[in-house]
């Protein structure tokens, strides 16, 4: 495990650089906001379509991979709900506690760290599991809080969750670039440089963009925080590690892949959703917080144990 932590440990410590410039004012919440929104919608997503531009669509889709991520996912969702309903939080909460229970940071963590620490055989899984995460978990939190406030669920929720599926930019770079993979045209030299020299400032960018937001995070509700990282950075892993080993096919690389994306703290876009529909940001925020500290020791556990 000690060498696995210190293979880790740059990536942790470019979240701490980020968290002590931004704790310090050296580098404001404005600055954050536009660090994070040139690693969205720039560099990631050019680390994304070239990804997918190099692989076959027929590479990366795989059933018992899918259903392996997804009832795993589903069944520590399930749990997230049912604590937070016996706590008596409501429907709207329990979709929020439930959300930081199976929503990890893969975009701006797992995409750079797990190919780096992995190779780029890791990407094709770590791209599935971001796709389940967006299009199933993503989809649901809009549903169950729209479909709560209004009683039902209408038309106008479903075109809303479609919106934010088709405007979401690793969706688009993802389609993208296997649309151009099934092209079989290879990427002219120029654009896989330019594509390379972009995608190369994703890894410290996001890093430190994670870091940097975390300053603002508060830990407030320790207890609740604390319960739900537990749930996101253990029983998550466990739970897709069982049924990825023992119940499907799951071939051994990517199941591997599965839970070390499944062991990520819970992602900054929880807290993006908590505050738009104002339920429970304070809760994510802190969630957010331990759940990312934590990580240092409990990823760095879960690569020993998983990678031969």
């Amino acid at each position: 495990m000690i060498d696995v932590l210190l293979q880790t440990l740059p990536f942790f410590a470019l979240i701490g650089l980020g968290f002590g410039a931004a704790a310090r004012g050296f580098f404001p919440p404005e600055a954050t906001a536009y660090l994070t929104r040139f690693v969205f919608y720039f560099a990631l997503s050019a680390m994304l379509f070239r990804f997918a531009a190099n692989l076959s669509l027929s590479e990366v889709i795989s059933w018992p991979f899918i259903w392996a991520y997804a009832l795993g996912g589903g069944a520590v969702y399930l749990l997230a709900t049912t604590v937070a309903l016996l706590r008596k939080r409501g429907l709207e909460e329990a979709a929020v506690e439930a959300q930081c229970a199976v929503i990890g940071n893969t975009g701006f963590l797992g995409v750079p760290m797990l190919a780096l620490l992995m190779g780029e055989a890791a990407v094709g899984p770590v791209m599935l599991v971001l796709a389940v995460d967006l299009f199933l978990f993503g989809s649901l939190i809009v549903i169950l809080i729209t479909g709560s406030r209004d009683g039902r669920v209408s038309p106008a929720v479903l075109g809303t969750v479609a919106k934010g599926l088709i405007t979401n930019p690793m969706i688009v770079s993802m389609a993208l670039g296997f649309a151009w993979s099934a092209s079989g045209w290879a990427l002219p030299e120029p654009v896989n440089r330019f594509l390379d020299i972009l995608s190369g400032a994703s890894t410290p960018g996001a890093l430190f963009a994670i870091g940097a937001s975390l300053a603002a995070k508060s830990a407030e509700r320790v207890s609740v925080a604390a319960w739900l990282s537990f749930a996101k950075l253990i029983l998550h892993p466990l739970a897709v590690g069982v049924l990825a080993f023992f119940v499907f096919d799951v071939e051994p690389f990517a199941a591997t892949v599965m839970v070390a994306a499944a062991g990520l703290p819970v992602a900054g876009n929880v807290y993006i959703l908590a505050q738009h529909y104002g339920v429970a940001p304070q809760r994510v925020s802190a969630s957010i917080l331990i759940s990312t500290l934590a990580s240092i020791l409990t990823v760095s556990a879960i690569l020993a144990w998983i990678i031969p």
